[in-house]
């Protein structure tokens, strides 16, 4: 079952009545994972650009959209690199600030993974 996005603030997200305060990655199942940053983190020097190998961690075989929680100001982006490897796979992405990407989180149909970053 997909949890449900209660809100965020700068710091935190609350996810069926329970605060975050790191960021997630929301599997297809369900399960709320905390993200792995250190994979793009190792590449980039920061955690705002999405690299290969997290791409390749946050998909799922058989997820047809990814909806990505930018952060408060939207900073977090895809590498070419991570944006190549999910149109390969066939995931649609959907990027935009947190709290934006909440509620298309809530709104979602289907097989949808989230990844939610928690501060800029």
């Amino acid at each position: 079952m997909k949890p449900r996005i209660d809100g965020t603030k700068f710091g935190s997200i609350t996810i069926d009545g329970s605060d975050i305060e790191h960021d997630v990655l929301i599997r297809l199942s369900g399960e709320i994972k905390k993200r792995k940053k250190k994979l793009s983190k190792a590449v980039f020097g920061t955690s705002h650009t999405i690299s290969l190998d997290e791409a390749e961690h946050i998909f799922e075989k058989g997820a047809e959209r990814l909806i990505i929680g930018s952060g408060h100001d939207g900073n977090v982006t895809l590498s070419k690199e991570a944006s190549e490897y999910f149109k390969k796979e066939e995931v649609r992405v959907d990027l935009s600030p947190t709290p934006e990407a909440i509620h298309h989180w809530n709104k979602a149909k289907g097989s949808t993974i989230g990844l939610f970053h928690v501060t800029c």
